[in-house]
């Protein structure tokens, strides 16, 4: 691996049962990027995304062969902590699913799991948490109250300060303002665009123009197999194969 590169697959093949959902997929993602994985639904970019931090471990007769690399380690060693790793490699889901409990204790609720109990030392990564994740100034005044009363786009932002609390490398979004109207898209697309600067970030999309907008390397998936990656600008505008200019011209998917 590069020295810029801080995860990647090599030769990634995912099976659900016999139905074999990703061919031999080999990708770097680099360090302060963020990367977008687009292709048309049930092409493998949400599988391949949750291979990244072992989501997939969870479905019954799915297996895997090929290797993760983060920190020069294959994350499906034996010996490999899956709680370590899914705290270094934060998800951010399709629709927000925030606890049902107050805001406060939203983001507290990985650091105590980790062991934090300073309250002093609570206060103040929950604080950075929703900080970096541009929500403070709205919710300063009612921390303690439930995070169910927040708007759609504001939860969202709540997970993504929840996913940041804990401090990751690596931060994974599926679709993340597919179910938000298009004003709280914009603030989720900026806050991609600044947490870039201290992070790792991979985002499946089904919105060409938001992949646009918010990477800085796209990779076209088609049929379990990764077609083609580039820089953004290149893909969309010089995609080296049909099947990618297909695509982004909407010839289907």
């Amino acid at each position: 691996m590069n020295k810029q590169c801080k995860m990647a697959s090599r030769r990634l093949n995912f099976f659900y049962g016999d139905y074999q959902a990703l061919h031999d997929i080999s990708l770097e993602l680099n360090e302060n990027q963020v990367s977008a994985l687009i292709g048309p639904s049930g092409c493998g970019k949400s599988t391949f995304l949750r291979c990244l931090n072992r989501m997939n471990d969870l479905i019954p007769k799915s297996r895997v062969e090929g290797e993760i690399i983060l920190d020069d380690r294959n994350v499906y060693d034996p010996g490999v902590d899956v709680v370590t790793l899914r705290r270094k490699v934060g998800m951010v889901f399709q629709k927000p699913n925030p606890f049902p409990k107050t805001i406060f204790e939203n983001v507290a609720y990985g650091l105590r799991v980790n062991g934090l109990k300073d309250s002093e030392a609570l206060a103040s990564r929950v604080e950075r948490s929703l900080r970096q994740a541009a929500l403070w100034e709205e919710v300063k005044d009612r921390l303690h109250r439930s995070a169910l009363g927040l708007s759609g786009g504001q939860q969202q932002r709540l997970c993504i300060a929840r996913a940041l609390a804990v401090e990751p490398e690596v931060i994974l979004m599926d679709e993340p303002a597919s179910a938000l109207d298009p004003i709280a898209t914009q603030k989720i697309e900026e806050l991609i665009h600044e947490l870039k600067k201290n992070y790792t970030i991979v985002i499946v999309t089904h919105n060409m123009q938001q992949a646009a907008r918010v990477s800085d390397v796209t990779a076209f998936f088609y049929m379990g197999k990764l077609i083609e990656v580039d820089l953004t600008e290149t893909l969309f505008t010089r995609p080296k194969y049909k099947q990618t200019e297909d695509y982004i011209t909407g010839r289907f998917g």
